[in-house]
């Protein structure tokens, strides 16, 4: 009955004639009347749910243009933070939050974030609580300050993101509000819901507004030119970017020769294992309302659908995909919505990718299913994998979720099929008290990495975790929170081998003066490295240990500061030989719109194992260096420059060669392992000026390669020779002007 009568006066209120807000950071009553009127702002880090300290006020408001929210923030002019910052930022500086689930099932969320010097991030919500910042909207801010505090307005237009139709004239979705103040990390929200929680997006509050729409069709070409300085070649290029939304229910994306990834640098990584490092895809086309296409299962980083394969390094072995074309289509149709993709690369060698999602809310719950297919001519390959997914919350404590997926690979004749299935369940006790319960199954032959990506299969894993949350702390500590975690976990593959049983314990702290802690120990048995030959037979390891601790405090006057360190055990040795990792990093803001950031990583790894043929293994002691600089300028509104180094050298002294035998143990072996040492650069400078919205002239600078060296340099003999690498050295000029019809 309460949450009746809370949507029927949020309705009368949002559904007042609404006049045309002029968005521009200063709350005027005549625009904003009959708008719902929010003060209930209240703790949520740390999660006591007490009233805010310092007072807050929201207004929501539905018009013709699209969604209105206004926030006024009181708050001295000594303790506000003045830091401008880039799109989608991370620092820790004064802002505020709006987050919608424009459907209202708890499927797919938006984040609009405003900073109060009018600096903005966007993300998309899926899977409850996980938030991802590649995606970029168009939308409408703005800030205003004064001598008690500061203010915002936003508007977000109704074809923004597809949604369903709704029920007669009105439509139903679900918010949430939040303000964040940078010097002491405190969070306060409308309503009380948290991502610290198990449950966070289908806890919004429902509201009911009119039933507006837009529609837009938006036409973003581009062109560009790259100069190669070590091949003395150039190259000019072209395509376009469509987007069509003709109503709430229908959103198409479509790309012709696009152009990706120049203009952003990927962090710089060495990788001797067997498992693939996932990368995040920061590609606008992939990113554009992508949340609907989310399948993904505990094991770290797994989904159906892996945009960075499309265009990814060619099956040829001969540089990347070249794509010629991709469309991506959402909707809905009564209770369901669907999505389909499809991306083609050119030449014989080219890839052709495809994917259909279908997705029906319960109420409390939520059914999905997805299919993709990969169609590889060069290895007359043919992949497809299907899953169903289901999301079910029986009551305000449980949040179950289920998957099942399976593979059908057709390679030269040869048909291979697998299947794998998890499920996580999360408990909310009272008194802070949480408790969490997965178990996954990845058969030996699933394959889902032509279009997703899964770190590994044959894998059977179980864990059971307890946490506690501390919200309120004593006035006299350091802390405004601190959060226990313990977790007991096995796993084994499915040929009934251990891979290990650990237990871990954890504590998250949250500082009053808004810094950030974290520390981590792992405690492992005995079991097998069975990935480690690529199919040469399992290694038994001993026993193995390993504990971390981070710190980050934001700024602070001119000083911002992240540390990291690690004590780890492992390869042959077990516990018997220790080795260390350690990186800091410093940041000197020179003002609020300039800064400088450096920082370097160390570390020893006493017994590193790394494969070299069949079934023979080396024993390395391992050395690395990183070096970490650059900076930060935003020029203007609508400028920005940003320079970006990163340097990575590595060394390895040969210690003994080993044979693994057919029962897993590593025999001493007399066959040649040699020492090893590389270098590796990446640099970049990257200026930005922005036309007009999500419209740019990019002007890239990039310089890097990668080298072996002659092992036993010093540190600073590696990491000198890799700023002399010129492997690659371009300069890239591209504009996109986005023209809205």
């Amino acid at each position: 009955m309460r949450a009746a009568i809370l949507s029927l006066s949020i309705l009368m209120a949002l559904s007042a004639p609404a006049l045309a807000i002029d968005v521009n950071g200063r709350i005027d009553p005549a625009e904003w009347q009959g708008a719902r009127h929010i003060t209930d702002f209240r703790k949520v880090q740390p999660l006591t749910g007490t009233p805010a300290t310092h007072p807050t006020e929201a207004w929501v408001l539905a018009t013709p243009d699209g969604l209105a929210i206004a926030f006024r923030n009181v708050q001295s002019a000594s303790s506000r933070t003045r830091q401008r910052v880039q799109r989608d930022f991370e620092d820790q500086v004064d802002r505020v939050n709006l987050m919608i689930d424009f459907d209202g099932d708890g499927r797919t969320g938006y984040n609009f974030t405003i900073s109060s010097t009018d600096g903005i991030a966007d993300a998309v919500i899926t899977n409850e609580f996980e938030f991802n910042d590649d995606w970029d909207g168009n939308w409408k801010h703005a800030v205003s300050e004064d001598a008690d505090g500061w203010s915002a307005e936003m508007l977000i237009p109704w074809y923004i993101a597809p949604m369903r139709k709704g029920d007669g004239d009105t439509r139903r979705m679900k918010i949430y509000l939040d303000r964040v103040v940078g010097s002491t990390g405190e969070r306060v929200a409308w309503p009380v819901a948290s991502f610290e929680r198990p449950r966070f997006l289908s806890e919004f509050t429902p509201i009911e507004v009119p039933q507006y729409s837009q529609s837009l069709l938006a036409i973003t070409p581009y062109v560009s030119g790259l100069y190669d300085n070590v091949r003395g070649d150039s190259d000019f290029d072209g395509g376009v970017d469509l987007f069509w939304k003709p109503n709430g229910q229908f959103q198409m994306t479509a790309t012709l020769n696009p152009d990706f990834g120049q203009v952003e640098s990927d962090d710089l990584v060495v990788n001797f294992s067997a498992t693939e490092t996932f990368i995040s895809d920061k590609r606008p086309f992939f990113t554009e309302n992508q949340g609907l296409f989310e399948y993904t299962t505990p094991s770290d980083f797994s989904q159906l659908l892996y945009t960075r394969r499309v265009g990814g390094p060619a099956d040829d072995g001969r540089g990347a995909g070249d794509i010629t074309a991709a469309i991506k289509l959402n909707g809905s149709f009564g209770q369901t919505k669907y999505g389909v993709f499809a991306a083609d690369e050119a030449d014989e060698v080219g890839r052709s990718f495809y994917a259909l999602r279908l997705v029906r809310d319960f109420s409390n719950q939520n059914l999905g299913m997805m299919m993709t297919r990969v169609d590889r001519p060069y290895f007359d390959r043919e992949a497809t994998v299907f899953g169903i997914d289901h999301n079910w919350r029986p009551t305000a404590r449980w949040n179950v979720r289920t998957r099942v997926f399976g593979s059908q690979i057709d390679e030269r004749g040869d048909t291979t099929r697998d299947l794998g299935a998890t499920v996580w369940a999360d408990y909310e006790m009272d008194h802070g008290w949480r408790q969490q319960w997965i178990a996954m199954h990845f058969g030996n032959d699933l394959q889902i990495n032509d279009a997703g990506y899964l770190s590994r299969n044959s894998m059977n894993y179980l864990h059971w975790e307890v946490k506690r949350r501390f919200a309120e702390q004593p006035e006299s500590s350091r802390y405004s929170s601190k959060e226990w975690r313990w977790r007991v976990s096995s796993v084994y593959n499915n040929h009934g081998e251990r891979l290990n049983n650990q237990f871990r314990m954890s504590r998250q702290g949250q500082l009053r003066n808004g810094a950030s802690e974290y520390a981590q120990i792992n405690i492992n048995t005995s079991g097998v490295e069975d990935l480690l030959t690529r199919g040469h037979g399992s290694v038994n390891v001993p026993a193995r240990f390993n504990a971390h601790y981070e710190y980050e405090r934001p700024r602070k006057g001119h000083w911002a500061h992240d540390v990291y360190a690690d004590l780890v055990s492992g390869g042959l040795a077990g516990n018997d030989e220790i080795g260390y990792a350690f990186e800091y990093q410093a940041t000197y803001f020179i003002n609020d719109a300039f800064s400088l950031y450096g920082g370097f990583y160390a570390d020893r790894t006493p017994d590193w194992l790394v494969w070299q043929r069949d079934n023979l293994i080396g024993s390395f002691e391992g050395r690395e260096w990183h070096v970490n600089a650059g900076l930060n300028w935003t020029i203007s509104d609508r400028q920005e420059l940003r320079v970006k180094l990163q340097s990575i050298a590595l060394d390895a002294r040969a210690r003994q060669a080993y044979r693994v035998m057919a029962g897993g143990d590593a025999l001493r072996s007399d066959d040649e392992i040699n020492d090893f040492s590389l270098s590796n650069l990446g640099f970049q400078i990257r200026y930005r000026y922005e036309l007009a919205p999500l419209s740019y002239l990019y002007v890239v600078y990039g310089r890097g390669g990668r080298e072996n060296n002659r092992f036993g340099d010093s540190a600073g003999g590696l990491l000198g020779d890799a700023f002399d690498l010129r492997d690659d050295e371009q300069l890239l000029v591209k504009l996109s002007y986005r023209f809205d019809l």
